[in-house]
Parts: structure tokens; C-alpha cells; sequence
């Protein structure tokens, strides 16, 4: 039996189903859309949630010891990487932290670059702040995508930059960085003495022979790296707004331990805890069931495309559950939303919220869901453009 369950979530107050009216203005449309699942998690969580609840207290909570070795051996086991406890900190959500990482490492007006396409709360953050945001595209070959480091050391030096938020995998198109290109990178920010902050949130959904590296393993760059990652992704627990942030550094730490002192933001809820405790201890079946679900899902997607939409340029999925799809052949800029929304009932992330007009003639599709739904986006693409 799977362990995987699709479930309808409209309804429930989801985002994804129910905020479709708010964000594209019409209730109708097949969301494929915000980066989160349409999976049941796993039973482990749930069954740690139902016994939480069934006590029916729920005071202060005490974070125990056992939620940290279960994050501590999900990193050594995937990854091979040694966290210590007390490198753990507490954040709501890894957009949270990059916020408050821009507000705490930089002063107003400082420069902060990114590697565009990215995700676009990074370049919210930069500008929300009242910081000056740089970007640096990234090289598209045919779909697969690549890091100019000239262009990216260039514009450092040009505009005195202080901070890089690096995406691991990226998000959205994406690639699983190499170690070489990861060491590339942080030699450069190291030169130039740039702190970066490194978003980890997709570093559990990698395929086929791509292997992330956690970019705090890559070499002695403690003292100018923050590490976010959460369960959040790897096991559809949004709502527990739990993720946790790796800072070796003691100074560093500081630093945090002083900004979120202030907020009175060092703790999460007891939910948060016990459901990524759960997920971290014995999730990890359900987990690798998913991995194939959602790659199963990009293979019929593409091959479907190549099949019948030649044109059409498919980034390939070393990381993430979100396919990048590139339609400029087909679809003008100012043609993309009209046809996916008023012609497919389709929400899709468009290109241009990832950094600009230059992506327009781009989506981002979320594959963390249904075959069915899969099928029935793809096939009312390729009807409608035939």
C-alpha cells in the first residue's frame, strides 16, 4: 500500500486551493502554484500529533533534547554532515530568518545580491530592508542552468557588495550545486569579504546521481555563513512553522541570539517540535515513496512536452519538486498569464516574479501533487497551444 495519499485540500483554509480568488482573481483554476504538497504526511507525524493532542494540555513547552538528535542524525544520515546541538537556532520560517539575517548583517543602503532566476521573497527582503538589491543572472543552456562567476565576482566589486542569500537547490530552476561551484562561490565572497546566507530549505529533494552538499560542509567558511534549512518541504509541514537555522560561529550566533532576543522570538510552537521530531525519527520511507512520486511526475511532464511540444524547454529536476518551463516559443510575455488562466484554468508561478520581464515567458510548476492533476495541467497546455 502507498504510504503517499493525495488529498483534496480545498476547503481547508489552504493557501495553495483557497487563496486562488486573492491571487489570480478567479476560484476555478488547477493550483499548481505555492511550493508546498497536496500529500498527506507521514503517519508518524500524525500519529505524534494525536498523541500530543488526546493529553490536552498545551502550556509552555519545553523543547526536548530528543528533537535535536533527531534533526542532528537526519543531517549525518543524507547528507554526511555533523551538526552540533548547539549550533541549532529557532526561526517561524526560513523567509523570516533571511530577513532578519539582511536586517542584522548589513546596514541600510548596503548591496545584496542574489542569482537570478531565484526565489522571490530573497529579492523582497532585500528591498523591504532598504537595502540595494544586485543580481547576477544565472546562464541558461538549453534549460540547464549555470553560475557566471565573473559576472557574479564583477558586480561585487562594482557595487561593494556585503551579502549573498545563495539558493541550494535552486529554486526555481532547479540545479543541485556542485562542490566545485559551491567552493567557487564562497572563495569569491570570502575575498571580497561577503557574509552569505544559505537557504537550504529544498536540500532533501535531490534525484538520481545529484548529491547536495551542505554548503557549511563545503570547506572552513564558518565565520561568514548562515545555514536554513526546515521539514517543511521534505514533508509538507508549512504550518508548523518550524525550521531550523545551523550557525557555527559563536560571534555569529551572537549576533543572532541578541537580534532575536529583542523580537522575543527564540522559541516555536510544541507542534512545530513534535511534528518535525516525528517526520526527522521515522519519516524517512514516506519520504523516499514521495521522491519517486513527484519524479514520476516530471518525467511524464517532460517527455509529454517533448512528445508534443517540442518547443517547449524543460529545465531537468536535479532538485526541488518544481518544474522550471520555459514557453517563450509558443507564449509571448504579455500572452502567459491570459492563456494559462482564462484558456487552461491553470495557476502557475509566473517567470517574471522570479526577477523581472526577462522570465516572463516562464512557469513554475509544482509536481508535489496527484498524477491525475499532472496529467490534466500538461494536457490542457498542449490542447489549448495545438
Amino acid at each position: 500500500m502507498s504510504l503517499v495519499k493525495y488529498i483534496d485540500r480545498k476547503h481547508t483554509n489552504c493557501e495553495k486551493w483557497d487563496g486562488l480568488i486573492d491571487m489570480y482573481g478567479r476560484d476555478n483554476l488547477l493550483a499548481m502554484w505555492v511550493a508546498d504538497m497536496d500529500f498527506q504526511v507521514p503517519d508518524c507525524v500524525i500519529s505524534a500529533l494525536q498523541t500530543y493532542v488526546t493529553q490536552g494540555a498545551f502550556g509552555y513547552y519545553r523543547t526536548p533534547d530528543s528533537y535535536y538528535e533527531a534533526f542532528i542524525n537526519w543531517e549525518k544520515n543524507q547528507h554526511g554532515f555533523e551538526v552540533q546541538k548547539e549550533w541549532i537556532r529557532f526561526s517561524p520560517g526560513v523567509v523570516s530568518a533571511f530577513y532578519w539575517i539582511v536586517q542584522f548583517m548589513t546596514e541600510p543602503g548596503d548591496a545584496v545580491i542574489v542569482t537570478t532566476p531565484v526565489y522571490y521573497p530573497f529579492m523582497n527582503s532585500i528591498k523591504d530592508n532598504g537595502r540595494t538589491l544586485i543580481t547576477c543572472d544565472l546562464v541558461n543552456t538549453n534549460g540547464t542552468y549555470s553560475i557566471d562567476f565573473v559576472d557574479f565576482e564583477k558586480k561585487i566589486v562594482e557595487n561593494d557588495v556585503k551579502l549573498f542569500i545563495l539558493c541550494s537547490p535552486h529554486n526555481p530552476v532547479g540545479r543541485v550545486w556542485t562542490c566545485d561551484e559551491l567552493k567557487t562561490l564562497f572563495d569569491i565572497c570570502r575575498k571580497h569579504n561577503v557574509f552569505v546566507i544559505s537557504d537550504e530549505i529544498h536540500h532533501d529533494l535531490v534525484y538520481n546521481d545529484n548529491n547536495h552538499i551542505p554548503s557549511l560542509a563545503v570547506g572552513d567558511y564558518d565565520d561568514m555563513m548562515i545555514m536554513l534549512t526546515a521539514p517543511s518541504k521534505t514533508f509538507n509541514l508549512a504550518a508548523c512553522q518550524n525550521s531550523v537555522i545551523v550557525i557555527p560561529d559563536k560571534q555569529i550566533r551572537e549576533k543572532w541570539d541578541v537580534f532575536t532576543g529583542n523580537l522575543r522570538v527564540t522559541n516555536g510552537n510544541s507542534f512545530g517540535y513534535i511534528a518535525a521530531e516525528a517526520a526527522y525519527t521515522d519519516g524517512h520511507a514516506w519520504y523516499e515513496e514521495m521522491k519517486e512520486t513527484v519524479y514520476d511526475n516530471y518525467r511524464y511532464m517532460r517527455d509529454t512536452f517533448v512528445k508534443e511540444l517540442p518547443n517547449v524547454v524543460v529545465s531537468p529536476l536535479e532538485g526541488t519538486y518544481l518544474a522550471w518551463i520555459d514557453m517563450r516559443h509558443y507564449l509571448s510575455s504579455g500572452e502567459m498569464a491570459a492563456f494559462m488562466q482564462d484558456k487552461c484554468a491553470l495557476a502557475f508561478d509566473y517567470g517574471d516574479w522570479f526577477g523581472g520581464e526577462k522570465f516572463a515567458g516562464f512557469i513554475r510548476m509544482n509536481l508535489a501533487t496527484s498524477r491525475a492533476n499532472v496529467e490534466l495541467a500538461v494536457q490542457r497546455i498542449v490542447q489549448n497551444l495545438k
